[in-house]
């Protein structure tokens, strides 16, 4: 650097990591960028004004037929149009649903249940594998409920035969350190809530 810049080596790096940590970068995002020359690169088009910075739409088509398990079959799948989700909002447009058959310890069949969602506007598989390509998004306290037990969210738009024949759910939950998918026929718990389209979401039928 020149001698006559106007801030030293020590002084600007200084200046550039509190102004980056003001904007969310942590220690090793810009370890990151540092260590990317082609990164620093596209910020300099973006202040020389030749490039812009375009965010990530977040876009899911439910329409799409979906992720069918190995050996499984698909019985059911109700369509929704575009789902788009908002980062960091995600809490206000997908809700988590509890029959009150499910509070207070008490369990329900999941014929029954299914026949108390029918009218309801459950999302499909299409979500749930999406949420898992970017994880990113998921809500933390989607990973245990009030009482601070392990949550598995259902997706009941989607019903498959399993390769028993058995009618079956798929679910994300929180395991160890990222999110996977899991199913259950039987059975459903206060930890096994619904995941439902709320009032708030953006979605084009």
């Amino acid at each position: 650097m020149s001698a006559k810049s106007e801030f030293s080596v020590i002084g600007l790096a200084h200046k550039v990591c509190l102004s980056a940590e003001e904007q969310g970068y942590t220690p090793e995002l810009l370890n990151a960028l540092a260590e990317h020359p082609t990164l620093f690169r596209d910020t300099l088009r973006v202040q020389r004004g030749c490039a812009e910075v375009k965010e990530i739409e977040y876009v899911i088509d439910c329409d799409a037929p979906p992720f069918v398990p190995e050996g499984w079959t698909m019985e059911e799948h109700r369509k929704g149009g575009l789902f788009k989700l908002e980062p960091g909002k995600i809490d206000t447009q997908i809700k988590l649903h509890l029959s009150a058959a499910q509070r207070d310890g008490k369990v329900i069949k999941g014929t029954k249940l299914r026949e108390e969602l029918k009218d309801k506007p459950v999302l499909n598989a299409n979500v749930l594998d999406y949420l898992l390509e970017h994880q990113e998004l998921i809500p933390d306290d989607w990973k245990k409920d009030e009482k601070g037990n392990s949550r598995y969210i259902f997706f009941w738009g989607t019903i498959y035969r399993d390769s028993d024949g058995d009618p079956s759910v798929r679910c994300l939950y929180w395991r160890g350190d990222e999110w996977h998918w899991f199913w259950l026929e039987h059975v459903w718990r206060e930890i096994y809530p619904a995941a439902l389209r709320a009032s708030s979401s953006v979605l084009n039928p």
